[in-house]
């Protein structure tokens, strides 16, 4: 009995240092039970600042590549904007995990800061180029130098008491949903102004010879604000650096026991042996493949010309259509979202929405065929409805993905997942345009015409990331499907 009592408070012991900044987090959270407001909302404006110019470009791509006049013939232009819309993820992919290996060596914090800064000054060059190729090497080097993904899903796993991680990582998600919607409304709304606001920007002005620089300058100027920020927010990793073995040195001199902090615990494990995350990450692909393929195809098809089979939108139309996707997507994450994993867990809620989505995405073709003002509610219904899905299936993913990894490697694991998810992104929007344009060149075809065929090749996708999603988490070892899941 004596020997039990003497091991339940050794168990519970935990050791802080006083230079750590991550024992800091840990002390905090050991404090305060609750959510931070403030830690949601700095996360939110990190993420957001991170995927704004990543999708901003989306309405108005179609008409800035005709203005760099590289298409020969107007269905080519899909063509050229999707390597225009690839390349940004291939720049990330090929920096992702050494973003997450220098998160893990030297903080979660400088990565992000260093990666607001890059979006500050390379978006804002994107919006002055003048060339094909200037936008091409512009969003390259944005890609490349833009580490901030990876390393803040750790980051929000770590912010969080393990109970509110959901929350956590729900708010990366939706704000990266909300970026994908925001940024296009911006880009929706404000490129071209010298055409749409003649009373403000005149002919022969600034903003009229270099049409799509407001959008990119206003994300640019948001990022500036959020890297201001960024200097005082609090650095989750653990650096004791020397202070175990001092430590250690003292306990065995005073013969007493040294308890240390399950967060200090080093295991070298090889990630790509970690089952569980692996599997999640090609899961997270396959869809990661079909949303950006999607978010292209979405904005170059409702701007498209009826005999295409489009819907004849005009920039501000998309940009309101978006709006609303974006507001509701709030409303969804924060009262919606949080109750309903709790429920049913957030993979199986994943995989229920995922298998909804298949027959809300071939309808779109058939909505094409309305007009006027039934047009705009059920687009907009059907947009709304489209990225709550999306934003439930990534979320499920991320929590699997930061959970069966020690803090050590979890930057490198998210720099992983992020790198093959910037693969299939790189290659999402020139599929996409590849096989919208080809679409829209075979309009009288008698199996699947025109944009019926482009919906289905994104079905086809899903389909296959909703599949893997029923078998990638069996078999594994370090835990139950029971506490992956749930």
């Amino acid at each position: 009995m004596e020997e039990e009592h003497m091991k339940v408070p050794l168990l519970e012991k935990k050791q802080y240092y006083e230079d750590c900044p991550g024992c800091k987090v840990e002390q905090a959270k050991e404090l305060n039970r609750g959510v931070s407001i403030i830690n949601l909302l700095i996360i939110w404006m990190v993420v957001l600042s991170a995927t704004l110019p990543a999708s901003s470009l989306f309405p108005f791509l179609y008409f800035m590549v005709r203005d760099f006049n590289v298409a020969k013939e107007e269905a080519d232009i899909s063509y050229y904007a999707g390597y225009v819309g690839s390349v940004y993820m291939f720049g990330r992919a090929l920096t992702s995990v050494l973003w997450g290996m220098i998160s893990d060596r030297y903080g979660r914090k400088p990565v992000i800061i260093m990666g607001v800064i890059a979006v500050i000054i390379l978006n804002t060059l994107f919006g002055l180029s003048t060339s094909f190729w200037m936008a091409i090497i512009t969003r390259f080097l944005l890609g490349s130098l833009n580490g901030i993904l990876g390393p803040v899903k750790a980051y929000a796993t770590e912010l969080f008491r393990e109970e509110h991680q959901a929350i956590g990582l729900s708010t990366v998600s939706a704000a990266w949903g909300i970026g994908l919607i925001i940024g296009p409304a911006l880009g929706g709304y404000l490129a071209q102004p010298a055409e749409k606001y003649p009373q403000i920007f005149s002919k022969g002005s600034f903003c009229d010879k270099f049409p799509y620089f407001l959008p990119c300058i206003i994300i640019s100027g948001f990022a500036l604000i959020v890297a201001i920020v960024c200097i005082w927010i609090p650095e989750t990793l653990h650096n004791h650096s020397g202070n175990e073995s001092r430590d250690d040195a003292e306990a065995i001199e005073n013969g007493s026991i040294r308890v240390v902090n399950e967060m200090t615990v080093q295991k070298n494990e090889n990630l790509f042996m970690n089952w569980p995350l692996m599997s999640s990450i090609i899961v997270y692909c396959v869809f990661s493949l079909h949303d950006i393929a999607y978010q292209e195809i979405f904005s170059l098809w409702t701007v498209s010309p009826r005999r295409l089979g489009g819907l004849n939108f005009t920039t501000d139309d998309v940009g309101n259509v978006l709006s609303i996707s974006g507001l509701a997507l709030v409303i969804y994450q924060l009262f919606i979202y949080p109750s309903v994993e709790k429920a049913c867990g957030p993979i199986v809620f994943a995989r229920i929405t995922g298998v909804f989505s298949i027959p809300l995405l071939q309808s779109y073709p058939f909505i094409a065929l309305l007009s006027g003002t039934t047009l705009y509610v059920v687009i907009s219904i059907a947009s709304v409805l489209k990225n709550v899905m999306s934003v439930t299936i990534t979320t499920g993913l991320f929590l699997i993905q930061n959970r069966v990894v020690e803090q050590h490697q979890r930057g490198a694991a998210n720099g992983i997942s992020m790198t093959g998810m910037s693969l299939c992104k790189a290659i999402g929007p020139a599929a996409g345009g590849t096989i919208l344009t080809w679409s829209q060149k075979r309009m009288d075809a008698s199996l699947l015409p025109g944009t019926h065929m482009v919906f289905f090749f994104l079905n086809l996708v899903e389909v296959l990331g909703i599949i893997l999603m029923f078998k990638p988490f069996l078999g594994e070892k370090k835990k139950t499907n029971s506490d992956l899941l749930h």
